[in-house]
């Protein structure tokens, strides 16, 4: 780099997700310049398997870098750093030569279920979540870990490191082992006070620290490119490379959810809501995840599974007929499901859908629940099934902005991003649900554009997140309805005690669906 490198105008951000590589040219006014994607597949050879292969993704990064820089036809010292955001609680155990001994074991993989009620029954979940901020789920690389310590205890032996997917990038580009502290924050082993891995959590895993990354902050840079690298993706050797952070606090930097009292909510697959506080806090029932990002800057909230796939779910299983008739008309479905919800009056005249088709995280955690039409009545067609569908995902966001509210208070406003923000209807639902207006940046690339922004602020170009207020502008603002409001708070009553009294039965029926699930009948058969 040259001697006034700090005024490259450009910052070139990584955003490693679990279905693609996405990689973006920024300059610092906020804006867009080029994009890349590159996908790769997410393999389950069993229903409780979702893993990657690490190498595939390091070259996703390096082709999708080199893409960009291409696009732009940029010169390297125009660059001024690389910046990264990734997704949680992925796991990769490597060897001494950084050979992956395992697949990346991503966050949707379901194996270490069990260890859920160990921990829970124990009182010793608890403890630690208190500690490190990070819900006792399958999903957590704690658990994750404790799997491996009973199933495979030679793995753990020969496992030089376990790492996660951006950490494994790093390694390969620079020979180190780094984990920035919002990643850390999302493993279930990481004290949220002392900026240390937690003694307790490593005995209950079964590991040494030395087994685990180095913490860093997210503003850490890293130099010196090997040369194979830095001339394959048009960079100098002494490009600064930014450690970066976690894509849901990332995606809160990208549309200004910043400061107390303004909450982001995405929703896209899945979906999530979540609010800043100045220092780290838990949730005494366990409902919410804390993460950091800077100094005085720890983002609190609950992710769902059950997001967009739930609208999906309606034009696929559903309502089949109507999305035809849709394409027929050379309508996209989504948009003629949304016209037959919008007959229907707010609260589906009292038929109320459990969305939880997928199971759930935040706030209930519970892999067994599972999903409820309740109140069906002969005034109930297919348009209220369709409408009622939508209004169970906002009361899914409404459950975790209940217990967010409990523990940072009322938000002023919500900044609105993901799939479902393209829809006018569903953004004016979640004001109304929640009581809260709702705006809607233009940025559609949320974790990537937070990256860009956080390396502008490691490289020392702003002081302060709030002096690029210009990156984020409001495209649109919705205001609740307090007649309407008041309709969905009855119904979100409802809705929370159906939930309440049906907790056993979701036991019961998730078990019954497991003993006769082809699989399970496939592996009865095989012994027979």
């Amino acid at each position: 780099m040259t001697a006034d490198a700090s005024a490259a105008p450009y910052m070139v951000a990584v955003d490693i997700g679990t279905t693609s590589t996405k990689t973006l040219i920024v300059d610092r006014a906020g804006r867009v310049l080029a994009s890349h994607s590159i996908e790769y597949p997410l393999h389950t050879p069993t229903a409780d398997r979702a893993e990657q292969d690490p190498l595939e993704i390091f070259q996703a990064v390096l082709i999708g870098i080199e893409a960009v820089v291409k696009q732009l036809r940029l010169r390297a010292e125009e660059v001024l750093c690389v910046s990264f955001s990734s997704a949680m609680h992925s796991i990769i155990a490597v060897d001494q030569e950084l050979r992956p001994l395992s697949n990346c074991i991503t966050w949707a993989d379901n194996r270490s279920a069990s260890y859920v009620d160990v921990l829970r029954s124990s009182g010793l979940g608890q403890s630690i979540y208190s500690r490190t901020g990070t819900p006792i789920h399958p999903m957590s690389p704690l658990l994750k870990l404790m799997w491996f310590r009973d199933n495979e205890p030679d793995l753990i032996k020969a496992a030089y490191k376990f790492i996660g997917i951006k950490e494994f990038v790093f390694a390969k580009l620079f020979q180190r082992f780094v984990i920035d502290h919002s990643l850390a924050s999302a493993t279930g082993l990481f004290n949220l006070q002392n900026l240390d891995w937690d003694h307790e959590a490593l005995h209950t895993a079964g590991i040494s620290r030395d087994q685990l990354s180095d913490p860093v902050p997210t503003t850490f840079q890293i130099s010196g490119l090997p040369t194979e690298y830095a001339e394959q993706m048009g960079l100098s050797p002494n490009t600064p490379f930014i450690a970066g952070a976690s894509d849901g606090v990332l995606a809160n930097l990208a549309v200004g959810a910043t400061e107390p009292g303004i909450w982001a909510v995405s929703i896209g697959t899945s979906g999530a809501v979540r609010g800043v506080v100045r220092e780290p806090i838990t949730d005494p029932h366990g409902r919410l995840f804390c993460y950091a990002l800077v100094e005085n800057f720890w983002v609190v909230g609950g992710p769902i599974n059950n997001g967009g796939i739930m609208f999906r779910w309606v034009r696929d299983q559903l309502a089949t007929l109507e999305a035809e008739e849709a394409r027929r008309r050379g309508q996209d479905p989504y948009d003629y499901l949304t016209q037959l919800a919008s007959e229907v009056p707010p609260g589906s005249e009292g038929l109320i859908f459990l969305s939880l088709l997928a199971g759930e995280r935040a706030p209930y955690w519970n892999a067994n629940a599972r999903g409820v039409f309740f109140g069906f009545s002969l005034v109930h067609s297919k348009k209220h099934m369709i409408r009622s569908v939508l209004e169970g995902v906002m009361y899914r966001i409404q459950s975790v902005a209940s217990a967010l509210q409990e523990m940072t208070g009322q938000p002023n406003e919500i900044r609105a991003s993901g799939g479902f923000a393209r829809s006018v209807f569903w953004r004016q639902m979640m004001a109304d649900v929640t009581g809260t207006p709702v705006h809607v940046p233009d940025s559609v690339e949320s974790s990537g554009i937070g990256a860009a922004l956080l390396g502008l602020f490691a490289m020392g170009v702003i002081k302060d997140f709030n002096e690029a207020h210009n990156w984020i502008r409001i495209q649109a603002t919705h205001q609740p309805d307090p007649a309407i409001t008041k309709v969905y708070a009855q119904l979100t009553s409802i809705y929370r005690n159906v939930y309440d009294h049906l907790k056993d039965d979701f036991d019961a029926i998730s078990a019954f669906q497991q003993e006769h699930s082809p699989i399970t009948q496939t592996k009865k058969e095989g012994k027979a």
